[in-house]
């Protein structure tokens, strides 16, 4: 896999570091695909526009079920993921939980729901996949990581709140009775999710702050 692609955040980077060596260049993939459908919502100063570009990405993952990848390192990464069973549909099957936003300004609740289960759960799901075990609870994990990391992004501070509560019972199903040793890197930032919702919006730490870096550490060697 070309070494341009990169995850930029440095808690996702510190989790895919301490997966197994031979999943980290998949899970790699996974995560630079939704920090780069993110930056598209995120960048767009029309929500046309990043529609547009949202739809451009969804048709060429599709399209790498058919047909060799076209020059964009990423999409190129992607298709390499096949040995791991993950199709292009399936990863484009994430756009939708992006495009939710862009349709809905106002993100009601079922808005809020699609995101949490097109981009998170269907994240998660993949990367466990990569991880070579699948859980009947991390679903729930990734679709409550996503409510709560979204909640960081909501400059109103009660749309943060309705995120941040809407996330607690996923969470609480995804990370109740501990983690599978193989499965700790994701649930690395679930655990981290879960304290976002326990300290509410207003008492957020930074990304990366010391605690934050040792509570990541602290479920990787216990599983809780």
């Amino acid at each position: 896999m070309d070494s341009i692609v990169s995850v930029e955040h440095p808690e996702r980077q510190l989790a895919i570091a301490h997966a197994a060596r031979l999943s980290r260049e998949s899970l790699t993939t996974l995560f630079a695909l939704d920090e780069r459908l993110a930056g598209l919502v995120w960048r767009a100063r029309e929500p046309t526009i990043g529609l547009m570009r949202l739809v451009w990405w969804r048709d060429a993952l599709v399209a790498l079920d058919e047909e060799p990848p076209p020059g964009e390192p990423l999409l190129h990464a992607a298709a390499a993921l096949r040995p791991d069973r993950i199709a292009g549909h399936e990863l484009a099957a994430m756009t939708e939980g992006w495009e939710a936003l862009l349709d809905d300004p106002d993100w009601s609740a079922e808005t809020m729901a699609v995101h949490g289960k097109a981009r998170g759960a269907q994240l998660f799901r993949l990367a466990g996949r990569v991880l070579g075990r699948e859980h009947e609870r991390i679903d729930a994990a990734g679709e409550g990581w996503a409510l709560a990391d979204l909640a960081r992004q909501a400059s109103d501070p009660a749309r943060a709140k309705a995120l941040l509560d809407m996330a607690e019972a996923p969470l609480e199903k995804g990370i109740a009775g501990g983690w599978p040793h193989v499965l700790r890197p994701l649930g690395m930032l679930a655990v981290l999710a879960r304290e976002d919702v326990r300290r509410g919006h207003g008492a957020l730490r930074p990304p990366a702050s010391r605690w934050r870096l040792l509570r990541l550490l602290a479920h990787r060697w216990t599983g809780r």
